[in-house]
């Protein structure tokens, strides 16, 4: 049962990779939380710092593919460092400005985004170099799985450090074990022989950000990454709102929590099986599961019951890290070698954009028809997420060569 695991394990340098490409995300989900106290703090509006959240991750967003490009054609540990130092510096301006000058924040907030280390995109476009069949859907489906840990323990590490000292402290304390991520996964790259990028080889697409969509089923990869995560996003805000309804807003930390935990769960014991990954239907599991949340919201089910909508959220977690793990192996797989850390970087602009289009559209919804109804709309993305799934697996049946999995 533990075969994956074991191969995983026995690949040379990939268990020290992948916990340093790890550890070098976990800034990420606590940095939005610190800015956001530090911002309301100056400014006393939280409407204001939600406006400078957003410009960061726009920065990050519209990076993306360029830091990826950037990975694809420079020494990973140069690039690495120089970008670290870059978002070192912004997040120190940033955390010692004065509050009479937040205005500031507007533009230093957005250059903090540019300059964010690619760990992300290089991580994942490392496995793919080192591991070959189960040994890397194994560390595709750990990575996904442990980064639900980071959703809880960077925010909650976070919001320790603004109760106990202060928001400036907390951002400051974000950079540092950003920097410190970054350049130690650099330096583990190095270690792994694996500091130079894939050098362009002959019948490689050629370097032109249109001709990569051209890469048969890409396209639809990004799409569903978009779709997957909006949908995600969008049970977020549900909890969100219809906890704040019921009047006990503390019940959505526990239900994103028990989310959470299913989806570990899911992640972990996906790994145990020997078979290869089937994207269609980890996917139309996962819209099975996000359909199956709407009927115990309100107004379907009158009032709600906690204890139902947790068993359900419990239950349907347990298919969301698997799905996202066979769709990063499937890009992985199809993206061309010296090019895998733009497509990564597109995969990291499509996700942000997806979680950015569902608010607004869950927001109208949870407002006009309640919170079923937003929920409904997440299902639906998901749903569609999964046709396009289906559409991949007859083009991945064409197109493998005999004993590829789909």
């Amino acid at each position: 049962m533990l075969g994956p695991y074991r191969q995983m394990a026995s690949v040379p340098h990939l268990p020290s990779l992948l916990a340093w490409s790890l550890f070098g995300r976990l800034h990420m989900t606590g940095t939005p939380i610190a800015i956001t106290f530090l911002v309301a703090g100056w400014t006393g509006s939280y409407a204001l710092a939600g406006t400078v959240s957003a410009l960061l991750t726009a920065g990050v967003s519209i990076a993306g593919p360029l830091r990826g490009r950037a990975a694809d054609r420079q020494p990973a540990t140069r690039l690495l460092i120089t970008t670290a130092a870059g978002y070192g510096v912004a997040l120190t301006a940033l955390g010692l400005l004065p509050g009479a000058w937040w205005p500031a924040a507007l533009v230093i907030a957005p250059l903090a985004g540019l300059c964010l280390p690619p760990v992300t995109p290089l991580g994942r476009a490392t496995w793919p170099r080192i591991a070959t069949g189960r040994a890397r859907e194994a560390t595709y489906t750990a990575e996904s799985t442990l980064q639900e840990l980071m959703f809880v323990v960077g925010p909650t590490l976070t919001a320790t450090a603004v109760a106990l000292v202060n928001a400036r402290a907390a951002l400051l304390g974000c950079g540092v074990v950003a920097v410190a991520g970054a350049v130690g996964f650099g330096l583990a790259l190095r270690r792994a022989g694996l500091n130079a990028p894939v050098p362009a080889g002959h019948g490689t697409v050629r370097r032109n950000p249109f001709t990569l969509f051209a890469v048969p089923g890409l396209a639809r990869l990004l799409v569903g990454a978009l779709l997957i995560v909006a949908a995600l996003n969008a049970v977020d805000l549900v909890m969100v709102a219809w906890s704040r309804n019921r009047g006990t807003p503390a019940l959505a930390g526990v239900l994103a929590a028990v989310w959470a935990l299913g989806s570990l769960s899911g992640g972990l014991m996906s790994g145990l099986f020997t078979g290869p990954a089937h994207l269609s239907r980890r996917f139309c599991a996962m819209a099975a599961g996000l359909v199956l949340i709407v009927p115990t919201l309100p107004p379907i089910l009158h009032g709600g019951s906690p204890v139902l909508v947790g068993a359900v959220l419990m239950a349907g977690g347990a298919t969301i890290a698997p799905a996202l793990a066979a769709n990063m192996s499937r890009v992985g797989e199809i993206a061309p070698p010296d090019r895998r850390g733009e497509v990564f970087g597109w995969i990291g602009t499509a996700t942000t954009a997806g979680a950015a289009m569902s608010g607004p559209m869950t927001g109208w919804l949870v407002d006009g028809f309640g919170p079923a109804a937003g929920a409904a709309g997440g299902a639906g993305l998901a749903v569609v997420a999964a046709v396009l799934s289906l559409g991949r697996a007859v083009a991945s049946r064409r197109t493998a060569p005999p004993g590829a999995g789909s």
